[in-house]
């Protein structure tokens, strides 16, 4: 039963050729690292601009009534 785990195949060698044989940088490597990158920088683009907006929001504060 433990054999299926312990007399696998190693695909180590494989993968790492494949990596070193790519001209890309390293983040654009891996398998849907294209989304993941895509994901994160859209979220922190956002999180940026809400932060942003909030901070122009707070330093101009609203007009004194009379």
């Amino acid at each position: 039963m433990i054999d299926a785990v312990v007399q696998r195949q190693n695909y180590v060698p494989e993968r790492q050729r494949a990596y070193q044989a790519s001209h890309s940088p390293i983040y654009y490597r891996p398998p849907r690292s294209r989304l993941y990158l895509g994901t994160y920088f859209t979220l922190f683009g956002l999180g940026m601009c809400g932060t942003v907006y909030g901070m122009y929001q707070l330093t101009m504060g609203k007009p004194v009534r009379q």
